[in-house]
């Protein structure tokens, strides 16, 4: 009798730990983009310093499929540009008809830089130039492809200009290196680990979002910001080159605890310095620019501590 009411005794104390156990999974990107790293650095933060916590990244195809792993249950926390974010929640552009009332912001990290990488022996210089050129314009349904079509329009070309491929951030890469296309646009943190891989074996170029162009641009799609690539980013790329960018972010379910939220966003702001370890964007996710570019309502345990950290009233 004893011993059934030891074994009644450890089963209840396991399964009560199991039951205190905190699972986070986060969906991040490809392995060559900025999302993985930065997603893995996050469970660490998350794993060594708030008990009983078990959180994992997970590599995916991004934005939107990190939209719809979310909509589906099989991940807590995405990682996903401020653009599609808010065609999400609005069930428009890439996600018409699919409108996800349910998503909700964490907070903003930095900016995603739009790269237009063409190799330097296919003569292109401006966005004009892509004309008849073999383009990458980024995974089918993904963000950087709903980026590539609206800066082309900017531009006053439309898919049917130029010759469309649809890959991958590694396979834009890995076929301009073969040479099968001419350019490829990216939407990444940078550096690009993609694109510095390139710049080590190609000659390549930097196509600039000139002022006119992006100044067209935003007008119709405000999430877009101007920036720059500074000069030295990649290999042999001796000049800035102005450029747009959206933000990337961290959303999550309205249906996920507050508690958790809360706690997550203090631990990990408490512990940037891990961040700026995996990536060199981990010097820009900082507590002052969380809110800036939050293109969806926030969730309520952001809410509660960004309001804590006088960023909200």
């Amino acid at each position: 009798m004893k011993k059934i009411l030891a074994l009644t005794l450890c089963l209840l104390v396991a399964t009560t730990v199991f039951a205190q156990q905190k699972f986070v999974t986060i969906a991040t990107g490809g392995t060559a983009g900025t999302y993985f790293p930065l997603g893995g650095a996050m469970a660490d933060i998350w794993n060594k310093n708030i008990a009983r916590m078990n959180a994992s990244a997970q590599s995916t195809g991004a934005s939107i499929a990190n939209v719809n792993l979310l909509k589906q249950g099989s991940v807590d926390i995405i990682f996903v540009q401020n653009d599609v974010a808010k065609y999400a929640l609005d069930g428009i552009e890439l996600l018409k008809g699919q409108a996800y009332a349910d998503l909700r912001g964490m907070a903003c990290l930095y900016n995603e830089t739009i790269q237009i990488v063409a190799l330097e022996s296919s003569g292109i210089k401006s966005l004009a130039d892509l004309r008849g050129k073999r383009v990458s314009v980024g995974a089918a349904g993904s963000g950087v492809e709903a980026n590539a079509r609206q800066i082309l329009e900017a531009v006053g070309l439309t898919y049917n200009d130029i010759k469309v491929q649809y890959l991958s951030f590694s396979e834009s890469a890995n076929n301009l290196k073969d040479g099968n296309i001419d350019a490829a646009f990216t939407t990444a943190g940078i550096p690009t680990a993609a694109i510095q891989d390139l710049a080590v074996s190609k000659k390549i170029v930097l196509v600039p979002v000139e002022k006119a162009i992006a100044d067209k641009l935003i007008a119709k799609y405000p999430f877009y910001a101007v920036t720059t690539v500074p000069a030295g980013t990649y290999q042999n790329q001796n000049a800035p080159v102005q450029t747009v960018a959206v933000k990337s972010m961290l959303a999550v379910s309205s249906k996920l605890s507050a508690d958790l939220v809360y706690e997550l966003l203090k631990t990990m702001y408490a512990n940037t310095d891990r961040l700026i370890a995996a990536h060199s964007q981990g010097k820009n996710i900082k507590l002052d620019s969380a809110l800036e570019g939050m293109s969806i309502p926030l969730h309520p345990g952001a809410e509660k501590f960004f309001k804590e950290k006088g960023l909200l009233k």
